[in-house]
């Protein structure tokens, strides 16, 4: 091993053993591939949400969802439409660059939806997606 007295004949020492590196590399990696999902997913509230075949990746992202009876809610809590304003007011002063990522029930009115981007915009935050479900019936966020 690495760390006792040496006899003459074994000579110097003279590579690293990585092995213990390597394996907490490779936790390292099995824990961040499995959390990644709900890091990537803010949204908490349980939607039936459309299918679409494309979507792309979003970074600083607030989840408002609107459930099949029509109420908002900001993250995971419900909001009222003063309240979600406020809400995007506020985290958009923390970040210029944060995106709505909007989630609604597919049997919620177009217009209901669009009365929520509207309230989205008014706050300030004009980069927004609507959260589709891919055909595979696995959630992807836009």
């Amino acid at each position: 091993m690495g760390g006792g007295s040496q006899s003459e004949d074994e000579g110097a020492i003279t590579g690293i053993n990585v092995t213990p590196f390597v394996d907490i590399a490779l936790v390292l990696l099995i824990i961040f591939m499995v959390t990644a999902k709900y890091i990537v997913t803010p949204q908490a509230i349980p939607v039936d949400l459309p299918r679409a075949s494309t979507s792309n990746a979003v970074s600083v992202a607030v989840a408002v969802s609107v459930d099949a009876s029509g109420a908002i809610f900001a993250d995971t809590r419900p909001v009222t439409e003063e309240q979600l304003i406020a809400f995007m007011r506020e985290r958009h002063r923390d970040n210029a660059e944060v995106r709505a990522i909007i989630a609604a029930d597919q049997r919620v009115p177009h217009g209901r939806v669009v009365h929520v981007i509207d309230l989205v915009r008014r706050a300030g935050v004009t980069k927004f997606a609507i959260q589709t479900q891919a055909e595979g019936n696995a959630e992807v966020t836009p």
